[in-house]
């Protein structure tokens, strides 16, 4: 295997590999030695960002043998033209350093599959799950993935402002974020592990944490608070009216 991205992704992936026994020949980073990429190895890894893939991939002069793969979770395989073989293998992870990133891909969890079918060996060799997501699903799988992770983080970010406004710590808060999330997982579904005053129509405090809300914190929690009572089975607009 040869890498393309000396990124977080491409780092994790190399010492992810390296761990299960797989031989990474080089990780190919700017100015690095691209048309002679796809050469002497069995699969080559795009790693980099998203808008570089189909440039990247076009400097690699062609190997008809050699697997060529993306880790987006957003683009098709055109992004892989001209290369006969080709696939995507998206890691439904955050990866925030090369040697978390190593644990987590180790971990047992999801990749988005497409393509060549000798991806799934990849995928196998890391002990991971293959999902196959339709290529014209493929912006809306990334678009979710994105609020399971990037969305969950600014929340945190709004907690961890109104938190410091009272000072409180954070990591109390953080504790209760993580048994909610076990809660989905316990309970199967997110409507069945929702609890608070949304969930029970209560509009009463809603409407005092509206009144003690900082202005610009307002908005993010009434649209938050419309979801909650949505996934309960409630009328959301009943919130308009709450001040």
């Amino acid at each position: 295997m040869r890498i393309i991205g000396p990124g977080r992704a491409g780092r994790s992936l190399a010492l992810a590999m390296t761990e299960v026994g797989w031989d990474v020949a080089d990780i190919v980073g700017r100015g690095g030695p691209l048309a002679s990429a796809a050469q002497g190895v069995d699969v080559l890894v795009v790693a980099t960002g998203d808008d570089a893939v189909a440039t990247v991939a076009g400097s690699v002069d062609q190997v008809d043998t050699t697997l060529v793969v993306h880790l987006s979770g957003s683009l098709g395989l055109d992004v892989l033209a001209p290369h006969k073989r080709r696939a995507s293998m998206h890691p439904l992870m955050t990866l925030p350093d090369p040697y978390t990133g190593k644990g987590r891909l180790l971990s047992g969890i999801a990749f988005a599959a497409d393509g060549d079918p000798a991806v799934a060996q990849v995928i196998a060799a890391l002990g991971g799950e293959t999902l196959n997501v339709d290529p014209a699903d493929r912006a809306l799988y990334h678009a979710t993935a994105a609020i399971a992770s990037n969305h969950l983080v600014a929340l945190a970010g709004q907690v961890e402002r109104l938190a410091a406004s009272i000072g409180v710590p954070l990591h109390a808060y953080l504790a209760l974020m993580a048994a909610s999330l076990e809660n989905v997982e316990l309970a199967g579904s997110a409507a069945r592990a929702l609890t608070g005053p949304a969930a029970r129509g209560d509009l009463n405090t809603i409407a005092r944490h509206l009144a003690a809300l900082p202005a610009g914190e307002v908005d993010t929690y009434k649209a938050m608070a419309r979801e909650a009572m949505r996934l309960a089975g409630r009328d959301p607009n009943l919130l308009e009216d709450t001040q």
